[in-house]
């Protein structure tokens, strides 16, 4: 398997070990925004949801506005299905991030665009924290916790949220050399996006 490194942007090449991805709130076509930021606070990325144009799109700008990456799905309004990251740098098609739809545990796989092997996987926690956030009237602002595992299915980390009206997450990855972090960061806005709206 090529390191996790080959899949990282042109632009980031992200290597450290806690991140934070926050919904900042939504533009004026009410598409939700999202920044992510170092452990030093530095903003590092910003993305909108694009939800309205025949299929959902992420166009991830760097503070200046200049396109680092996109990332955008495979078919029209795909809730559960493949997302292609794309380097906009390079042209370079990445990695795809796939779902599959349930009630139950909300599953993403991170694989390579290419032959479709697993990179890594983020799962949320127990049935009754999913379930609760997608059937509750406040369930969205529950606290959310996703476990992110390698491609050996070994834990490498962990990505939270707490109670709050806009999600603001907390990525800390314990092993940052077994798993692609540009992805993985970019994916938690991905996740936000798709599973809130």
């Amino acid at each position: 398997m090529d390191t996790p490194q080959r899949y990282e942007t042109a632009a980031l090449g992200l290597s450290g070990t806690r991140y934070t991805v926050e919904q900042t709130g939504t533009d004026k076509n009410f598409r939700p925004e999202y920044e992510a930021r170092d452990v030093s606070g530095d903003t590092i990325f910003r993305c909108t949801y694009n939800m309205y144009e025949g299929n959902d799109t992420f166009p991830f700008i760097d503070t200046d506005g200049t396109e680092l990456f996109t990332v955008e799905a495979s078919g029209n309004w795909n809730i559960a299905g493949d997302y292609l990251l794309t380097d906009s740098q390079t042209g370079e098609e990445l990695v795809v991030l796939d779902n599959d739809l349930s009630l139950f545990q909300d599953t993403w796989r991170i694989r390579d665009a290419e032959d479709g092997s697993l990179l890594a996987e983020i799962n949320s926690r127990g049935t009754p924290f999913t379930v609760g956030r997608k059937l509750l009237p406040v369930g969205q602002w529950i606290g959310h916790k996703f476990e992110i595992t390698d491609a050996e299915g070994d834990s490498v980390g962990t990505i939270k949220s707490d109670f709050a009206v806009f999600d603001e997450y907390e990525i800390t990855i314990n092993d940052s050399s077994s798993v692609p972090v540009d992805p993985i960061v970019a994916g938690t806005a991905v996740i936000d996006a798709i599973q809130g709206n």
